[in-house]
């Protein structure tokens, strides 16, 4: 059974969708660590982030989701 911190959770019924991609982003980003440094030990195929690198990164991923949220259900 998945931690509930792992599982996504269902946003209000009355939630804008500006605030279920903001949710979206947030569950995406903090499972995967996206828009982190790795500085653990291993294989570095890249140089670190910047802070600007990272921010960027996270504001693309919020438009992506965005997008998502704002197309008609099928």
């Amino acid at each position: 059974m998945p931690d509930e911190k792992d599982t996504p959770q269902k946003p209000p019924s009355g939630s804008s969708s500006e605030e279920v991609a903001l949710e979206l982003m947030r569950f995406i980003a903090q499972t995967t660590g996206f828009g982190k440094t790795s500085t653990g030990a291993g294989f570095a195929g890249k140089a670190p982030k910047t802070p600007e690198e990272q921010v960027d990164a996270l504001l693309g991923l919020y438009e992506r989701c965005r997008d998502v949220v704002a197309k008609p259900g099928k």
